[in-house]
């Protein structure tokens, strides 16, 4: 869950008391290790889940704060955006009934929240990226008030020293900029733990790397960023991006970010990860150390290790090692954080079983993979996987390339149901979850796939905004049925709640795909580009996406009516007739408050501006579909 304790204001002095500490604890491990004092001959499972708040309109509502303290806040916390909370699983034994036992605390923790989220009107929705979310919802005022999250914030944006830029392309493209870490916010996922020996960490690591790609392939559930479509598993991008603290340099300099794959496979022991991390990456997070380790080593006790725990928790490893205390013992974890959140518990059960079945199935089958496959192609695979989901083709071992689809249903699922029978898992349980895979699997039907086809079967149905909700509202309603993903209808837009809550706001409606000019454009281009586009409004920008001006078909045929033949056969330039100085509205404005501005100023066209720069534009065409749409609703339920 994270260490909350941490200094907001760490500067120089304290950041190099603290790495002091650091050094520390990496040399009270080695010790440890020397010492055999990190668990062995046990081997547990567990698991985190992360969740979106809604609100009654489907979007993200920031309540968590409230619903937290309602609940048991040892087993429930909160995360960066006030949208979203978190719950930790007991850890199970790798055996019998975990499988079930894992679903059930699923079912039960869901359970709790769910109950507590409808006192205050809101819902809960397991997917990777909630659909509804808005730019506008990444804002610092909802980022959870807590130590932690300003001081990562104030680090990561120091460190980085400009806006997030963030560029993912898939079907569609998404290009924008963010003035702080709250896109991280965006993404939620069912992150899963494996308890490993000392002396295994090495071989169980890198498979766990290697099974990553074909693991993702058939889980993929976020395929969806403001509206448009990108990544069958858009989370791996957004959170690669969202905390990249590295800055562009004219020198062809190595560097690694933050959330990272890895670059090569672990030797002999999960000390070369903690110490690669300590030498690539810088601290940005410290806190007050009140421990000495090697006093509590002497004692026979296992130390906290706190600092090498609050640097790890700073490095974003898709598969990540954790030390941790549990019963009076020290141990090692092996956390796999790739797969997100939803679509449904059962899903999540199964997606589960699949990996901690692979990572005891792989392992006795073929032991260590580091000598069976170039580990660049492992990294290659595993960002396929998150492009293209079961649409992928990966790099296996014997050198082959094989369809993600074929390789999962031949080769690993066979081996995953050995790896779990190998450890006694009930045979019902393995049968049940790999079935639910399988089935998903063979018919292509993963989460990001029902998004896809709901999302593309109402294409010429309301605005993106009732689209986006229809989507959200239809998950919750098949989520609570329990039924896996594969077996959903495709959402519909009536299931979005109603039009009102989808048209209040302009960013709910307005037009993002603009046709603009320049200052110094013809007017002659003007008068074609409106012609071809049948629009009646353009606008004008600078190179920085600025509004500068606007041109209405009005003032070009005032223009033309004036001069005649003398002004048809001149060059003029757009900056000689355009409106200076345009009115213009936010985002956020309302939409009655939108049409109230155009009546008030005569004008058939609003931009939208945000933070100085163009990225809508509404106009009487946008409100007079708006008034066809309500008029056909309302005609069909009187």
């Amino acid at each position: 869950m994270g260490e909350q304790n941490v200094d907001e204001k760490s500067g120089a002095r304290e950041l190099g008391v603290f790495m002091k500490h650091l050094l520390k604890d990496v040399h009270a491990l080695e010790l440890m290790l020397e010492k055999g004092m990190v668990e062995s001959g046990v081997r547990r499972i567990g698991a985190e889940q992360e969740l979106f708040l809604a609100d009654k309109n489907w979007h993200p509502a920031p309540r968590s704060t409230e619903i937290l303290s309602k609940l048991d806040q040892s087993d429930f916390t909160t995360e960066l955006g006030r949208f979203n909370l978190e719950f930790n699983l007991p850890p199970l034994t790798f055996g019998d009934s975990c499988l079930s036992q894992l679903e059930e605390q699923l079912e039960t923790h869901l359970a709790q929240v769910k109950s507590v989220a409808a006192e205050v009107g809101c819902e809960i929705v397991l997917t990777g990226i909630l659909p509804t979310i808005k730019k506008s919802d990444l804002g610092l005022e909802n980022m959870t008030p807590k130590p932690r999250y300003a001081a990562l914030n104030e680090a990561m944006s120091r460190l980085r020293g400009r806006l997030y830029e963030f560029n993912i392309r898939g079907i569609d493209e998404l290009l924008v900029q963010h003035d702080n870490v709250m896109l991280e916010a965006c993404n939620t996922s069912f992150q899963l733990h494996f308890q490993v020996a000392p002396h295994e960490f090495a071989e169980l690591y890198n498979v766990a790397q290697l099974i990553s790609a074909p693991l993702l392939a058939g889980a993929t559930n976020s395929p969806l960023l403001f509206g448009k479509r990108l990544w069958r598993e858009t989370r791996i991008a957004v959170f690669q991006q969202a905390v990249d603290t590295r800055r562009a340099t004219p020198y062809l300099r190595e560097s690694k970010g933050r959330v990272s794959f890895g670059t090569r496979w672990v030797e002999s022991s999960i000390l070369e990860i903690f110490r690669e991390d300590i030498a690539r990456y810088r601290l940005i997070l410290g806190t007050e150390i009140d421990e000495d380790p090697f006093e509590a080593i002497e004692r026979g006790a296992p130390p906290q290790l706190k600092a090498l725990c609050l640097h790890n928790g700073t490095i974003y490893r898709w598969n990540r090692p954790c030390y941790g205390i549990s019963n009076g013992k020290a141990h090692f974890r092996i956390e796999n954080r790739i797969l997100p959140a939803g679509p449904t518990v059962i899903d999540s059960t199964a997606n589960a079983a699949f990996f901690f079945g692979l990572l005891s199935g792989f392992s006795k089958e073929y032991g260590n993979p580091r000598g069976l496959l170039d580990f660049s192609d492992v990294s290659s695979n595993f960002l396929s996987a998150a492009r293209l989901g079961l649409g992928a083709q990966f790099i296996w071992l014997g050198n082959r390339t094989i369809p993600a689809q074929e390789l999962i249903l031949k080769e690993l699922i066979p081996l995953a149901r050995e790896g779990l029978r190998n450890r006694e898992v009930n045979q019902e349980d393995i049968d049940r979850y790999l079935g639910v895979l399988e089935e998903r699997v063979q018919t292509q039907k993963t989460g990001s796939e029902w998004i896809l086809s709901s999302f593309n079967s109402m294409r010429n149905q309301g605005s993106r905004s009732e689209r986006l909700a229809a989507i959200t509202a239809g998950a919750v309603k098949r989520q609570a049925t329990g039924d896996p993903v594969h077996t959903w209808d495709v959402a519909s837009l009536d299931e979005a709640g109603g039009w009102k809550p989808n048209y209040m706001r302009v960013d709910q409606f307005m037009r993002t795909d603009l046709v603009t000019v320049s200052e110094d454009d013809t007017l002659e281009l003007v008068a074609n580009l409106m012609d071809w586009e049948k629009i009646r409004h353009i606008l004008v920008e600078d190179s920085q996406h600025r509004l500068i001006g606007l041109l209405s078909y009005r003032a070009i045929l005032r223009y033309y009516g004036k001069h005649g033949s003398e002004g048809a056969g001149k060059t003029v330039h757009v900056r000689d007739i355009m409106k200076l100085d345009p009115i213009t509205v936010s985002p956020e404005t309302s939409t009655v408050k939108a049409i109230e501005i155009m009546r008030r100023g005569k004008v058939g066209c609003l931009p939208v501006v945000q933070n100085d720069r163009l990225i809508g534009m509404v106009t009487e065409r946008e409100f007079m579909d708006i008034a066809a749409e309500l008029l056909e609703k309302g005609l069909r339920s009187s």
